[in-house]
């Protein structure tokens, strides 16, 4: 399979969250046809093991969107909690990205 390319310049929406009693913030764009193409995770603390592991789960998903893995597939596979809350940083920054609005 190809992997979907992104143009050099692209707009790109960034939203504040809270995981675990640490802030992060989501940088994100889309494909031209609106699905989610790539994202970015950035803590508030960016020297801890926390950071680099939301910066690693960031990449691996994008590239993951970018070989074409819808992202209902990725969020459906992710770890949730017995409430159905996200149990890790990935399926909480999708999560802040649906809640805050933003198209899908």
């Amino acid at each position: 399979m190809k992997r979907e390319t992104l143009p050099n310049r692209r707009a790109g929406e960034t939203i504040g969250f809270d995981f675990r009693g640490a802030a992060y913030s989501a940088t994100f764009s889309r494909f031209p046809d609106g699905r989610l193409a790539e994202l970015f995770i950035d803590a508030s603390k960016p020297s801890n093991d926390a950071a680099d592991d939301a910066r690693d789960a960031a990449v691996c998903l994008s590239l993951a969107l970018q070989f074409g893995t819808p992202e209902a597939a990725i969020r459906a596979a992710l770890t949730s909690d017995g409430a159905g809350r996200p149990a890790g940083i990935l399926g909480a920054a999708l999560d802040a990205i649906v809640e805050e609005g933003a198209p899908q």
